[in-house]
């Protein structure tokens, strides 16, 4: 007996060391100094939000006045979590990448998946807004809640190219690898979940009469439909190019489509195949929360963000490679025969009733409030 309380005694205490060791910081202490935190095990209160591509945690007054205003957040590997954004970006470097490879060596993180504050943070966040319309990743909740776990950074997330246009440099994370820090989660308390509001979009819907498309379909021949459908107008060659990005059936051009988690600690190591531009992308989609013509939407929003990431530009910045992919998104929906479009949060970004000379203004308004109001992305 004296064994086993002596034991419990020092469970107790070694448990007590580890919540000590937790060093207490704010969203915005993060965005501006993310270096400072690196490979720490931080305490944040913040707001989680989840979208199509965004799965992130935010400060509670919703502005820290960066350009990537939020951290990116994801499960450990093995995590079989429910939440997360709809799909996801990851780039790595492939086997016959041009620049130097240096993977950093992280300390694991554990997660209690089993626990009850999980369990209900990860329901929460997996419940999507029913409409009977597409609501493109439409997540019914924003979670506020105090996130414990390991704080990875670096101090630039964007791409660099050689003069040949190759890319030679990243080393963010999550979409796109925009995030110059991501918080992998270890225990999770305080939650508090916020409805969001899609009231005005969901009375336009009503209004339509707009219905989403769930048969499955050919995505691809769905983009390729629409890319012969644009012929001759000034999108087609940017459709074309996110066409190409695109891996069609036998063919191995660096871009993996994976179903699945999408929320997982992603692989920083090379990989070991080669790509024709020394580069792999992995589209992770969670086919769940993607039905029908939203899983062709999703992957023009993915082809788009890979046709960007191949011009031979370095620092692109992440509103204007979010705007250029939401911009393609919203132009498949309006072609495809949508009569409206929304996005998590509840921004309207098309409905066919808008008089036509006001609907290009209203679908750049519609980006910019999704981008800054609720996926952290500024100009």
């Amino acid at each position: 007996m004296k064994r086993i309380l002596g034991l419990a005694l020092l469970a107790c205490v070694a448990a007590g060391t580890a919540a000590a060791q937790a060093v207490d910081v704010n969203v915005c202490d993060v965005v501006k100094h993310p270096t400072n935190f690196d490979g720490k095990i931080v305490r944040i209160k913040g707001v989680v939000f989840s979208g199509l591509d965004s799965f992130i945690i935010k400060d509670a007054s919703g502005d820290c006045g960066f350009p990537v205003d939020a951290i990116w957040l994801e499960y450990p590997q093995g995590t079989k979590a429910k939440s997360g954004p709809a799909e996801v970006v990851h780039i790595q470097p492939a086997h016959n990448f041009a620049g130097t490879v240096a993977a950093p060596t992280r300390a694991a993180v554990t997660l209690d998946a089993k626990s009850k504050e999980f369990k209900q943070f990860d329901s929460l966040l997996a419940q999507p807004h029913k409409s009977d319309a597409m609501c493109l990743g439409c997540a019914r909740y924003e979670v506020a809640a105090t996130l414990t776990g390991r704080l990875d950074a670096v101090a630039d997330a964007s791409l660099k190219h050689d003069g040949a246009g190759k890319i030679t440099g990243f080393g963010g994370f999550g979409n796109l690898n925009q995030y110059p820090a991501r918080l992998v989660l270890q225990s999770v308390t305080d939650i508090t979940p916020k409805e969001l509001d899609y009231a005005a979009a969901d009375a336009a819907v009503k209004k339509q009469q707009s219905t989403q498309n769930l048969t499955p379909a050919d995505p691809m021949e769905s983009i390729k439909k629409l890319v012969d459908g644009l012929h001759g107008t000034p999108t087609e060659p940017a459709l074309q190019r996110l066409y190409a990005a695109l891996p069609k059936k036998g063919e191995h051009n660096g871009v993996i489509i994976v179903k699945g988690n999408t929320a997982e600690e992603k692989d920083e190591a090379q990989g070991k195949e080669d790509a024709p531009d020394g580069v792999l992308y992995t589209v992770s989609l969670n086919s769940d929360r993607l039905q029908g013509d939203a899983y062709a939407r999703a992957l023009v929003h993915a082809g788009q963000h890979i046709s960007d990431a191949r011009q031979p530009a370095d620092a692109t910045p992440p509103f204007i490679l979010e705007y250029n992919a939401w911009s393609m998104t919203i132009t498949a929906a309006v072609f495809g025969g949508q009569k409206t479009l929304t996005l998590s949060g509840g921004t309207l970004a098309w409905d066919l009733s808008w008089p036509p000379a006001e609907r290009t203004d209203k679908m750049n308004e519609a980006i910019n409030t999704y981008l800054n109001k609720f996926a952290a992305i500024n100009r």
